[in-house]
């Protein structure tokens, strides 16, 4: 399948761009758009077809949770079957930002979704793109790294294109992403882990939680 390339301001998104965007998502396609630090694959979490497209497009294993992006700690514990304390003390101080938080996920998450883990990453990015993107839409959205699974994650619209092109719909081009990715920290466990470090310290969460 062709994709397609639109450019877009990643301050000031316009509303042409971004409705061309949830567009695309309500129709079951995946979309590449900047977020914190890399580009992320976006679609709907609730499309069964749209969760193998994202597989699919990756050449990711099935058996792989899906992170999902929220617009508001609300949407998160909705996607939760249990919100915690140490949860809402994590989204407190760090969201919007680099952080995905790994937790129970809630029934209303589809098993695939989840990579049959019932487990679900959730995080809340300071991109704009996305965060129109979601007001738009009005739910939460698949976003994983945007790469072919086993390399590196693209940081630019034009690599993503160059390196994922006919393997998705449409790829917003804000030009190169800042910084480095997310960091990824399970808490489904009493034992708190990071899974990845990226923009977050592992450091900075262990003196947060030590709150708990």
């Amino acid at each position: 399948m062709p994709t397609n390339l639109l450019e877009v301001d990643p301050v000031e998104p316009s509303e042409a761009v971004i409705g061309a965007a949830a567009e695309a998502v309500r129709r079951g396609q995946v979309v590449a758009i900047p977020t914190d630090g890399l580009y992320s694959l976006v679609a709907d979490p609730f499309n069964l077809q749209a969760v193998g497209r994202v597989f699919a497009a990756k050449g990711r294993e099935p058996v792989r949770s899906l992170p999902l992006l929220v617009s508001e700690l609300s949407m998160a514990e909705e996607l939760c079957a249990e919100v915690s304390a140490r949860f809402r003390l994590l989204a407190r101080v760090f969201w919007p930002g680099p952080l995905t938080v790994i937790v129970p996920a809630s029934p209303k998450v589809p098993l695939r979704a989840t990579g049959n883990t019932g487990r679900l990453g959730l995080r809340h990015s300071r991109s704009q793109v996305a965060q129109a993107l979601l007001q738009r839409l009005q739910q939460p959205l698949i976003a994983t790294s945007a790469n072919i699974s086993g390399q590196p994650t693209c940081t630019s619209g034009i690599s993503v294109f160059g390196t994922m092109d006919g393997r998705l719909d449409l790829v917003l081009d804000g030009g190169t992403c800042p910084g480095f990715g997310p960091t990824t920290i399970d808490i489904t466990e009493p034992y708190w882990r990071v899974i990845k470090e990226g923009a977050v310290p592992e450091k900075e969460l262990a003196e947060v939680l030590r709150q708990t």
